[in-house]
């Protein structure tokens, strides 16, 4: 997987939308100039272009106080009807180098389900790996980390379509950090996405360097830079502030 050539445009340029419209397309939410998936499986939403009608379409599926993600190649810059809440940039980064994530997991690593979900929203909450709720699970397959009988450690499948899987949820607990479990669980699920004949890739702040550089050591590469925007109702930023 080191010399990897994909078409220009690539498939991840708009990889909200192609999940939305190929795998994921039974949780899709929309119509054919706009979709988001259900708010407690995810914040993201895409639209098929820029154009007035499309956006019209997204603003549809945004309701009182909700707020949807967008990931683009160029910065948005959305009608009235919208409230830019928060720009910011992400590294989309792609797996690369087989040899670089050898999977020799430290710890016993489990395979998570519904019943532990509770235990999941937990651990986000106190890690913020980002956008993680009650449905989230739904997208793909999630492991974890128990230390003790308590959820400690977790990573999981978010976006999917064809030939690409998005590694995310990657937390540990405070005070189970610096054994290694992200590397395990990163590298148990690099493998088993690669192991389907499937890209595994992630996405990560910019700024967020230590995050960068463990996952260049763990095989990934950066594919481009992807631009964040996250968005409210006008009318609803407007209420609030009554």
């Amino acid at each position: 997987m080191s010399d990897l050539r994909f078409p220009d445009p690539h498939p991840l340029d708009a990889v909200i939308w192609l999940a939305l419209t190929s795998i994921q397309k039974g949780l899709a939410e929309g119509d054919e100039r706009a979709r988001r998936y259900p708010a407690p499986v995810a914040p993201f939403a895409a639209t098929i272009d820029m154009e007035p009608a499309s956006f019209r379409s997204l603003l549809a599926l945004v309701g009182g106080d909700d707020r949807i993600a967008l990931f683009t190649t160029e910065e948005v810059e959305p009608p009235s009807a919208f409230t830019v809440v928060r720009r910011d940039s992400v590294d989309q980064m792609v797996f690369a180098n087989a040899n670089a994530c050898v999977v020799q997991p430290r710890a016993p690593i489990v395979v998570l389900g519904t019943a532990d979900v509770p235990e999941m929203l937990a651990l986000a909450r106190v890690t913020q790996p980002g956008p993680f709720g009650a449905r989230t699970i739904e997208l793909g397959d999630y492991i974890g980390i128990r230390r003790r009988g308590m959820l400690v450690a977790m990573a999981g499948e978010r976006m999917r379509l064809n030939g690409f899987t998005e590694i995310s949820a990657v937390c540990v607990e405070p005070a189970y950090r610096g054994h290694g479990f992200a590397v395990d669980l990163v590298g148990t699920l690099t493998s088993s996405i690669a192991a389907r004949t499937e890209v595994p890739f992630l996405h990560v702040f910019s700024s967020n360097h230590a995050a960068v550089a463990l996952y260049r050591k763990l095989g990934f590469t950066l594919r481009r830079r992807m631009h964040l925007a996250l968005l409210g109702r006008a009318d609803a930023a407007s209420t609030l502030a009554r």
